[in-house]
This record gives structure tokens, C-alpha cells and sequence, in this order.
């Protein structure tokens, strides 16, 4: 007698008769004779007694076949084999023309899922046969059966879900001084520690592609200029001592020379000593300049992940005050303004500027003239972006202003937006942490559902009852990937569990890292805030203070209660402003399938990221940042803030400062400007004239638009899907 069935995708699942009942009866019912009852109990019981205990799907319909077959009824026979015939066909079909698009490098929102991802190449197109096969594994064999329905009826989405099976975590900030002072192995050879500047900085950048190969995420350094000032001082000792040999004199006085800064200064009138420190100086920032151009050069250029995408990376600056330190910030943003290769933007690293009173924001602060840089270079290249270390949230009670290693204590983020800082499990600090996994739900669909309610208050009250419930959903599913994760070993992570992950010291080749990535976070993202709020009170938050304080109450909600998730499940999780890309269109277009084109809310392509004032939104940067700003102390797993100039920004390095300056007025931890950049796909020549149709330096008519998609600059438009697409034709400026 059969009890279980095993189905195609592995599952094994009761034994129901009716199912078999049913199919023999549609077929019945597609013949002239029509049904008869009676004999579709007598095969279905025959069928039922007289199997084994467990059967598979197709043993079963097999059985059906020959009893059908051997009845008076072969009419229905034929019928029911042509009905499995059209079902097999239709399940390969569906698999085929998704492979298809994929080898026709069709431009769609599954090639286009990751617009820092060129699917058109053939490891691309290895990655998406993989990533498309994979998640049907995950769906059926890794989730819980809540979770799996939660995603496929559209209130959930998993985000890097076809890494799960990997147990891979998602993000890391790089301790790099251990990197630099102790070397490295990532299973092949080793990397000696470094000595001078030029090894150090290609060590920042293999440290950087190596995890990206064994992570799903972004790659960061928090501290990048405190990490390579000392090799700045080693390569000025070395140019001391090429002097020594030179001259055939003793200089080793000056090796720890005290200096103002490293600025190349013309050698004529000076003598002695004098003159010899400068030619070192001279030498040194040379050499500086040139690693930080390879720096970049190579962050632009080595491939990771099967060789078909950049390195997902972000370098943290802007609090060093010695003269190394400055050396470093200088050279990087004078080889960022210069551009790479014809002089085009760098896209990566996602460069953070990180601003501190005290350091940087004053006229009196000792990095304020390279504060003022910063921002000449973000008016012309986009980066950096801007970290508010005096945010009440992002502040640290043992930072100390002459404590050199005050890097400790400075919040970093990273890649769209992602922050680690707080942490229940270990010390505060990004260093040596990172997200383990985030899954983002749609609140807009939970606000759809409730618009039938005609009572505001008793509407309000469902749609937090369905929160609540989805919350709960989100907790444990990150709990239970997690649990997954923890059984990794640690020689699947080879450079991250030997050196990057903080405390990771501890593990053994051959011991799952459970006991370390407590340390990590897991986020509760959210999209569509202004869609729900349309849903739930007519109106946005960009447009109605009755909406905005609903739209704080709705997120204090849910900080709140994951605050009380860290507590009961004893993980770090925290609320994340989900950055969405290919996620963007998706929630939108099943919504709409399901609820009609609804006005404010599913009437376009997208939905609005997160907490931001809709695109198309038009208002002043000032009541971007009035509304916008409570959001961020609430959501500690990651938050942007944007402003959109209008025209050319290049040479008004002033409108950049005023945004940062309002960042500090209102608290915002994070932000960043765009504005109009023009590039030629054939040559590689930029501007900011927003109407250039041909390219003044060859001619071309290849322009794109160089954009920021979500945290991140994409080199061309053609890689981004359709709902960001239409969301970038919506933007409207910040006056």
C-alpha cells in the first residue's frame, strides 16, 4: 500500500489518492465518453493497495498508464498520455527559454538582475545558469515551508538566495593592517607582509578580490588611510637610504624626521639636509601617487566571481591627521579627479569620505583642506560619498582624538549602504565584521490588502497585524540560514576565516565557524515605504506629515522589534533601508498582476527604495533631508541619502559641501550627489553637458549616461534592468 510519494524535486510528501482520482477524471472528461466514477475508484484503488510503500511521481502515473491501458477505456489512456507528454514538455520549455535569453544575451531582468554583473560574457552566462538553476534547489530542499510560501505569494524576498547553498556570509570589512603586517594564504601560496607602499596597496586590492571570491557580497577596507600610512613612512626611509648610497653619508637621523606634510616642493635653493628631505618627500608622494593609481586602476580592472564582475568594492578615509596619512587621502582623490584609462570615471572602490568634527568639517581642522578636495573630486567623479561620524548614532564613547588607533571606534560602511557597527555578541566596531544575510519584505503589498477597510484606524491596525506576522517570518528565516551557515568549515573561507572575520584566529582548518559569525548581522530590509503609506493614507511622506508620522511609526516598529528578535534568538539583527536593484521591479509587477494598476502605488514600473522620497517627487533637498533624515538612526543595518543637482556640478565644489553641512544639521548618517556625467562608450571621454549627443574629442555617437544605481556607479546604462531604467528616466533635481 503506498503511504509516501517522492516528487520530481526530491521532496517526499504523503500519499493522496484524490490526486490520482483527479487526473484520471480530466482525462475522462476530454473524451466523448465523458467520466465513469466507478471505474476511476476501482483503479485508483487498485493502484493504491497494490503499490509499494513509497512510490515515486512517475512510478505512480506509470501505474495509471497500464491500468488505463488494460481497461475498457484506452480513449482516456491516450488522453492521459498526452497530458503528461504536454506537462513534461512545458516544465524543460520553461528551463529552455530561460537558457536561451541567457545565450542570446538578451537584455532582461534576469540578465540584468546585477548591473555590476556583465551576463553577457561567457562566465556571466555560467553564473546565471547557475544562480537560475540553483534557486529552485533552495526554494524546494533549504527553506521552511512558511518561508517559501511567504516569497512565492510576494511578501518576501531572499536576497543572494542562489548562494545559500553555499553557506557563504555576505560582506566584510577588512582588517588590512593584519593583512599588511602578517601576509597571507588563500590556499595556493603565500603573500609576504608588506615593506614598502606599492606592495601594500596591491595587498589591499588581492586581500580585496580574494574574499570577493568567497563571499556573495561587498568587499570594504574601514580605515584605509590609517592602514597605509606607515608604509608611506617605510617608503620615505628607503628613499633616505638610496641617498645614503648615493652620497655615501649617514641620514639615519632623519629616517623619523617629523613632517608637516608630504607635499612635492621644486629642490631649487635648498641645501643640506634640507634639500635632502624634500627630494625623499618628492619621491615618496611619487610613489604614493602611482600606488594609488594602480590602486584604483586595478579595482577597475581585476575580475572575481568566474571573472565576469569587478570586485564589489568600498574604501573608508578621512580621519588620519598625520602627515602619512594625508599623503594617502591626498594622492587617492587627486588620481580619483584624473580618472582612469581616457580619463573616465573610476566605478570602483565606492569611495567614503568620513567626516569628523574636530578633523575635518572646520576651517581650524587639520584635514579640512582635503575635506575641501574631497568634495572638488565628488563634484566632478561622484565619490566619495559622505559618512557622518557625528551622527548621535554613529558616534563611539572611547573614540579619543590622540588615540591612534581611534580607526577602532569609527562606524564604516560599505557597497550600496550596508553598516555593522553596534554588536551584542562582541566588541562596537565595523572592523572585522559584516552582514551575514538580509531578506527584504514588501510592506506595499501588506498596506494593499488592508485599502478595503474603510476605517483609517481599524485599516492602520490590520496592516501592522500583517507586519507583525511577516516580521516574525523574516526572523526566523534568518535564524535558520544562519543555523546553516554555522555549519560551514572554516577552510571553505580560506582568507576570510584565517584573517579577516574578528576573532577568527581562533578556528581550526576543519572547524565550522558557528562559534565567530555571531558577530556578523542579519537585516530586516523593507521596501516601498512611500507606496505603502499611498495604500494606507492617499498620500507619501514627501508630501503629508500625517503619512510621515505613520511612516516613523512603521519602522520604529520594526527596529523595535528587532531589537527584540537580537534578544530572543541571540543574533545581531537590525533594520536595513534595502538597497533594491533587481528587486525593484519585481514585488511591483506581481502586485500589479494580482491588484490592477493602483494610483500612487502600482502604476509604475517600480517601487520606491526603501525610506527614500519617491523619485519623481519634486522638492527641495532641504525637505529631502527634513523628511528623510529620522530614518536613518532607526535603520542601523545600512542607509543613503541622495541629492540630485542639476547641470554641472564640476566646478561648484561648494553645492557638495552645502549637502554634507546638511547631513550634520539634521543628523543623516550617510549620503551622497548626483549629477549629470556624460560618457563616450568608444573613447572614453567625459563631460557633465547633459544634452551632448556626439562626442567632441572622436565623434562618437555612443553616449551614455554615467549613473548611480542604488550605492554604486554602473559604467553603462545598457546593464541596468527595466524597472531602473524607468526609474532613472523619473528623477527629478533638488534645488
Amino acid at each position: 500500500m503506498i503511504q509516501t510519494v517522492v516528487k520530481r524535486d526530491g521532496r517526499i510528501v504523503g500519499f493522496n489518492e484524490e490526486k490520482i482520482a483527479t487526473a484520471i477524471r480530466k482525462a475522462m472528461l476530454h473524451t466523448q465518453n465523458g467520466e465513469d466514477m466507478q471505474l476511476i475508484r476501482q483503479i485508483t484503488d487498485r493502484i493504491s493497495f497494490k503499490g509499494d510503500s513509497q512510490m515515486t511521481v512517475e512510478a505512480i502515473q506509470d501505474a495509471v498508464e497500464m491500468e488505463l491501458m488494460n481497461s475498457s477505456r484506452k480513449d482516456v489512456a491516450q488522453k492521459y498520455i498526452a497530458y503528461r507528454n504536454q506537462r513534461s514538455i512545458a516544465r524543460k520549455a520553461k528551463t529552455r527559454d530561460m537558457f536561451l535569453e541567457i545565450i542570446n544575451i538578451k537584455s532582461n531582468d534576469i540578465t540584468r538582475e546585477n548591473a555590476n554583473m556583465n551576463a553577457d560574457t561567457p562566465a556571466g552566462m555560467m553564473m546565471k545558469f547557475s544562480s537560475e538553476t540553483t534557486k529552485p534547489f533552495v526554494d524546494d530542499y533549504l527553506l521552511s515551508e512558511e518561508t517559501r510560501n511567504a516569497a512565492q505569494n510576494n511578501y518576501l524576498h531572499i536576497h543572494d538566495k542562489d548562494y545559500y547553498p553555499t553557506k557563504s556570509l555576505t560582506c566584510v570589512q577588512h582588517p588590512l593592517d593584519k593583512i599588511l603586517k602578517n601576509g597571507f594564504s588563500a590556499g595556493h601560496g603565500e603573500s609576504r607582509p608588506a615593506k614598502r607602499i606599492e606592495t601594500a596597496s596591491i595587498l589591499g586590492c588581492i586581500s580585496l578580490e580574494t574574499a570577493q571570491n568567497e563571499m556573495h557580497g561587498g568587499q570594504a577596507i574601514p580605515a584605509f588611510d590609517f592602514y597605509l600610512a606607515p608604509y608611506v613612512r617605510n617608503s620615505f626611509i628607503e628613499e633616505i637610504k638610496n641617498l645614503e648610497d648615493l652620497n655615501g653619508e649617514d641620514y639615519s637621523h632623519l629616517y623619523n624626521a617629523e613632517l608637516e606634510d608630504f607635499i612635492s616642493k621644486p629642490l631649487e635653493g635648498l641645501k643640506g639636509e634640507e634639500r635632502i628631505l624634500q627630494h625623499a618627500v618628492n619621491k615618496t608622494v611619487s610613489r604614493v601617487h602611482q600606488s594609488m593609481e594602480a590602486f584604483i586602476h586595478n579595482m577597475n580592472t581585476i575580475h572575481s566571481r568566474g571573472g565576469n564582475q569587478v570586485v564589489f568594492s568600498s574604501i573608508n578615509y578621512g580621519t588620519d591627521t598625520s602627515a602619512e596619512g594625508r599623503c594617502v587621502i591626498r594622492e587617492l582623490l587627486r588620481t580619483t579627479y584624473r580618472g582612469v584609462g581616457n580619463g573616465e570615471t573610476a566605478i570602483f572602490p565606492i569611495q567614503i569620505w568620513k567626516k569628523k568634527r574636530g578633523v575635518s568639517y572646520l576651517p581650524t581642522d587639520r584635514n579640512y583642506d582635503l575635506y575641501q578636495l574631497a568634495c572638488k573630486v565628488t563634484a566632478r567623479r561622484f565619490f566619495p560619498n559622505f559618512l557622518n561620524l557625528d551622527a548621535t548614532f554613529n558616534r563611539h564613547e572611547d573614540w579619543k582624538a590622540d588615540d591612534p588607533k581611534r580607526y577602532m571606534y569609527e562606524v564604516a560602511t560599505m557597497g550600496c549602504r550596508t553598516r555593522v557597527f553596534e554588536n551584542k555578541f562582541g566588541p562596537k566596531t565595523s572592523i572585522g565584521r559584516g552582514n551575514l544575510s538580509f531578506s527584504t519584505i514588501n510592506i506595499v503589498r501588506l498596506a494593499i490588502e488592508c485599502m478595503n477597510i474603510s476605517n483609517k484606524e481599524e485599516r492602520i491596525a490590520m496592516f501592522f497585524s500583517k507586519l507583525d506576522a511577516m516580521l516574525e517570518i523574516t526572523a526566523r528565516q534568518l535564524h535558520e540560514r544562519m543555523e546553516f551557515q554555522k555549519t560551514a568549515f572554516a577552510k571553505q573561507f580560506p582568507l576570510l576565516m584565517s584573517s579577516l572575520w574578528i576573532g577568527c584566529e581562533k578556528l581550526k582548518p576543519n572547524d565550522t565557524i558557528e562559534s565567530v559569525i555571531n558577530q556578523g548581522t542579519l537585516g530586516i530590509g523593507f521596501i516601498g515605504l512611500a507606496e505603502c503609506l499611498v495604500a494606507l493614507t492617499g498620500k507619501h511622506h514627501g508630501e503629508s506629515e500625517e503619512a510621515q508620522e505613520l511612516g516613523l511609526k512603521i519602522v520604529t516598529y520594526m527596529r523595535d522589534r528587532a531589537q527584540q528578535f537580537s534578544d530572543q534568538y541571540h543574533h545581531n539583527y537590525s533594520v536595513l533601508a534595502t538597497p533594491a536593484e533587481g528587486l525593484s521591479g519585481k514585488f511591483t509587477r506581481k502586485d500589479r498582476k494580482d491588484f490592477g494598476f493602483l494610483p500612487g502605488i502600482t502604476d509604475r514600473e517600480y517601487y520606491t527604495n526603501s525610506n527614500h522620497v519617491p523619485v519623481y517627487y519634486k522638492c527641495s533637498a532641504k525637505h529631502k533631508a527634513e523628511v528623510e533624515a529620522p530614518y536613518h538612526d532607526l535603520t542601523r543595518g545600512g542607509h543613503i541619502f541622495y541629492v540630485e543637482l542639476d547641470g554641472d556640478a564640476t566646478h561648484n565644489p561648494d553645492v557638495i559641501m552645502q549637502v554634507v553641512d546638511m547631513m550634520d544639521k539634521y543628523n543623516i548618517g550617510y549620503g551622497s550627489v548626483n549629477h549629470n556625467r556624460n560618457r563616450c562608450l568608444d573613447c572614453g571621454y567625459e563631460n557633465s553637458d547633459s544634452s551632448m549627443t556626439e562626442c567632441p574629442k572622436c565623434g562618437s555617437h555612443n553616449i551614455d549616461k554615467l549613473q548611480r544605481i542604488t550605492g554604486y556607479l554602473v559604467g553603462t546604462t545598457d546593464r541596468w534592468n527595466n524597472a531602473k531604467l524607468a526609474e532613472l528616466k523619473d528623477r527629478v533635481t533638488h534645488n
